[in-house]
């Protein structure tokens, strides 16, 4: 009896997750003890589970604090977890980042500070640059959100409107050890993007940052405006002596989760298309060009599993609820048409699609009519960014809760001509 196609990519999806699980991936990259103190600090929705993996490993004694965003937390013996506000920071964000900064101030060469990086670490380590008010950030930040802007862009911005992000947090940590440990949710795997790279030199602008705002015709608070045109607004560039005691190491990513899916895929008997796992771009275009593939597959006769990771964009204009991954699966059931033999999961490896409940969503053939049916019309659900509420109404969410990693978007397209 052939497997249900439902359940073989929610079977992908969460070998894709134990991929980047923290307790899979932070042991094997522990440093050697330091013969000073160890200081362990993290940002990001994988920081907690990131923290209890050194716990549970680590002989000898040490301390810390990490933030996580709210509910992704989990508890750690020596290691304070704080949870915050992800995607736009919060006054309790802010306060942690303080914190952590002091406890990274007056060490020793002999001191080590092991940094627990992963994405939306942007958002939860916040603490904003002189002059600049936590509202003005939160301001910029919900802007930039809906603009359509690429992370790397978003991450520019932030990095130069920070006083810990975009390397400042490794100035402050000399003259110790720095080992930053990180879960990459970003295309490239850029140690300076991941989380806007609090231990990493950063090769962005100020100019660039103001450059961004302009192009997506973001309103630019007077404070934000006034600190961006200063020379003090400067990230620390590559080279700098700041670094020469730094290591950033990416020790999960999305061509992990990609390969284990592979793996999986292939001893369940599918072909596996392997569609890179650095896509960009806007959601319902990415969703488009897939359908294509995968029509163009069936056309063919040919049985596969196209899979993909990246991190797409949603340009937000109308007023409904719903993330990237569930916009890029209601265009591509658009797409698609009602293609008979043809599935296909979206969902955000973190559990989270943009500030809802749910990691995805799951299409099939019927995914359309079966919306009609309800009174629910897929095209117009598309047009007001509406897709959480469409897949709500067929009960085609996938909710996984936290899961405490994030190696970003996970996509699979199950083509079965027969």
């Amino acid at each position: 009896m052939d497997p249900d196609p439902r359940a073989v990519l929610l079977r992908l999806f969460h070998v894709a997750v134990n991929a980047a699980s923290a307790a899979n991936c932070v042991p094997p990259n522990l440093p050697a003890h330091p013969p000073g103190r160890t200081i362990v600090i993290g940002a990001g929705k994988a920081a907690a589970a990131m923290a209890k993996a050194v716990e549970d490993h680590w002989r000898g004694p040490l301390s810390g604090l990490v933030i996580t965003r709210y509910g992704h937390g989990v508890p750690c013996r020596e290691i304070e977890v704080v949870e915050a506000g992800h995607p736009v920071p919060d006054e309790a964000g802010a306060a942690a980042a303080e914190r952590m900064l002091s406890l990274v101030q007056g060490l020793s060469k002999d001191d080590l500070v092991l940094a627990l990086i992963s994405g939306g670490g942007s958002s939860l380590f916040a603490l904003p640059a002189p002059g600049v008010a936590l509202s003005d950030k939160q301001a910029v930040t919900r802007a930039l959100l809906k603009s359509g802007a690429r992370i790397a862009e978003i991450n520019c911005v932030r990095k130069h409107l920070s006083a810990v992000k975009g390397g400042r947090l490794a100035l402050a940590a000399q003259p110790a050890t720095v080992r930053s440990l990180i879960i990459s949710d970003v295309p490239g795997d850029d140690p300076e993007t991941v989380a806007s790279g609090p231990t990493a030199p950063d090769s962005t602008t100020r100019e660039q940052a103001l450059a961004i705002l302009n192009k997506y015709e973001i309103a630019i608070p007077a404070a934000v405006k006034i600190w961006l045109e200063s020379p003090a607004s400067e990230t620390p560039k590559p080279g700098h002596p700041a670094f020469a005691r730094v290591q950033n190491h990416i020790i999960a990513r999305a061509r992990d989760a990609l390969s284990a899916t592979a793996s999986e895929a292939d001893a369940m008997g599918f072909r596996v298309v392997d569609l890179g796992d650095a896509i960009e771009g806007e959601a319902r275009l990415v969703a488009r060009t897939h359908a294509e593939l995968a029509l163009r597959q069936r056309a063919e006769e040919k049985s596969c599993v196209l899979i993909s990771g990246g991190e797409t964009t949603v340009t937000v204009k109308g007023q409904g609820r719903g993330g990237r991954n569930s916009e890029y699966l209601l265009a591509l059931a658009l797409a698609l048409d009602g293609a008979a033999g043809i599935w296909a999961i979206a969902c955000d490896t973190d559990g989270i699609d943009g500030t809802e409940a749910n990691a995805g969503a799951i299409i099939g053939p019927d995914t359309l009519a079966r919306g009609k049916a309800l009174g629910a019309d897929g095209q117009a659900a598309l047009a007001r960014n509406d897709s959480y509420g469409f897949f709500a109404a067929l009960s085609d969410l996938v909710e996984t809760g936290p899961t405490r990693t994030n190696v970003n978007d996970f996509r699979a397209i199950l083509v079965r001509p027969s």
